[in-house]
């Protein structure tokens, strides 16, 4: 199981969306859907699916939180790994053009033969890049966090802070904004990546002028083995009182976690509708996750 896992919130359109993300890029595929009932948002469509053999997961649950920018997906396109490299980068920027909106061509630019930013019908944001890693490889989808407003500057703050929280992490690369790129200041962040387990993740600081900031429509569920793991990662990512709810928080930053008990999987994944129903009511009552009483919510005790 992928110890962290980016999941999106849409209005209705998750299955829709995990059917057309899957057409989009290879080695993809939707594994599993459920449809929960009795929630605040009424019946929501869950569904989990693999872009590329990476694990995400979407929820249909209300227009509540619309995407935008601050995070983005990085796929790696590497003619070293994909002999098709350049034709699928183009093939897969063509689809995701479809009701689009481009935030960069894609063309060439200093750090990259072929490279564009595109947001698509969804406004989910991807960075679509043709590349050749060299030293340690890495893998074909990058969540990328964009920290603006307030926030910039803090990319670099923001990242060892997450290595510090998650134990098994490890920094990668950073490039800095160099003088006279103006309004970004010199030193910070135009470009790092990091590894939370078995997720890379990238960051990069933009003081530019955007419209827009972390929310809860893309977060990152991380799957917890025990009570104790929970409450630790509780505990330490936890910094906004009034988000915490059925297992999501909000971390100082503003980015959106969600802090789940991998046994949960299997409990999501019943066919035994009540019981399906019991875990929901249960979790729906609840901020931080209680394993035992979710277990005996499942086993109707």
């Amino acid at each position: 199981m992928q110890k962290i896992v980016p999941h999106l919130w849409f209005d209705t359109e998750a299955t829709e969306a995990a059917a057309f993300y899957t057409s989009v890029f290879s080695n993809s595929k939707v594994t599993h859907t459920i449809t929960i009932t009795g929630t605040p948002s009424g019946d929501c469509d869950i569904v989990n699916f693999e872009l590329r053999g990476q694990s995400f997961m979407a929820i249909s649950a209300g227009p509540y939180f619309k995407f935008n920018p601050s995070v983005s997906f990085m796929v790696n396109f590497d003619p070293s790994r994909e002999k098709d490299a350049k034709e699928n980068i183009d093939a897969a920027w063509e689809k995701l053009s479809e009701g689009g909106k481009v935030l960069m061509p894609i063309q060439e630019y200093p750090f990259s033969k072929r490279y564009g930013w595109i947001q698509d019908k969804y406004g989910l944001s991807w960075q679509l890049i043709l590349t050749k890693p060299e030293g340690e490889e890495r893998p074909e989808i990058v969540p990328s966090l964009l920290f603006v407003g307030d926030k910039c500057g803090k990319a670099e703050e923001a990242i060892n802070f997450y290595l510090s929280v998650f134990k098994d992490s490890k920094m990668g690369a950073i490039m800095r904004y160099g003088a006279g790129k103006e309004p970004d200041k010199e030193g910070t962040v135009m470009f790092a990546d990091f590894r939370l387990f078995d997720l890379w993740m990238a960051a990069m600081d933009s003081a530019h002028e955007h419209k827009f900031s972390f929310n809860e429509a893309v977060s990152f569920i991380v799957h917890c083995d025990n009570q104790a793991e929970i409450d630790d990662y509780w505990k330490k990512l936890s910094a906004v009182p009034e988000s915490e709810q059925c297992g999501w928080l909000k971390d100082k930053y503003g980015v959106s976690w969600q802090i789940v008990p991998a046994v949960m999987n299997e409990m999501m994944a019943t066919k035994d509708k009540a019981a399906l129903q019991r875990v929901t009511e249960a979790f729906l009552r609840m901020k931080k996750f209680d394993i035992a009483k979710l277990q005996k919510a499942y086993e109707g005790k």
